[in-house]
């Protein structure tokens, strides 16, 4: 078995140890990166809802970028939302500053009960630049 090729975003690896996952991992021309949710530095979430949803998205830039990528490689999204009913529309409106322009990738959406005190979380699948 090979070993893990595993990107960390820049000051933020002690949090991905102290949780025992990988924030990313680089996989025959592509990468996979764990679930991002709005939480600041210490690990606690972002108490407002779009203010959680930029923070998961800039948490995810971070990974992306540490592994030469941008959101434009990102292939497929899978977002869990709890209680989407009520917070869907709130969240939907923050989502264009991060998309980007069409085509946009594909997308997987999961009402969730519980995320540790989130609101909302996206892992993706990204394309590796050439040569990666």
């Amino acid at each position: 078995m090979s070993k893990r090729d595993v990107v960390f975003p820049s000051g933020r690896q002690a949090l991905y140890e102290r949780n025992r996952y990988s924030p990313a991992i680089r996989s025959n021309g592509f990468l996979f990166v764990s679930g991002q949710v709005g939480s600041r530095e210490d690990g606690s979430p972002e108490p407002d809802l779009q203010a959680q949803v930029r923070l998961a998205f800039e948490n995810l830039n971070a990974i992306l970028k540490a592994a030469g990528c941008s959101f434009e490689d990102v292939i497929d999204a899978t977002v869990f939302i709890v209680d989407p009913e009520s917070k869907f529309d709130t969240i939907w409106k923050v989502l264009p500053e991060y998309w980007g322009e069409a085509p946009h990738p594909t997308l997987t959406g999961i009402g969730v009960t519980w995320l540790y005190g989130f609101d909302f979380e996206i892992k993706v699948i990204a394309r590796l630049p050439q040569g990666e």
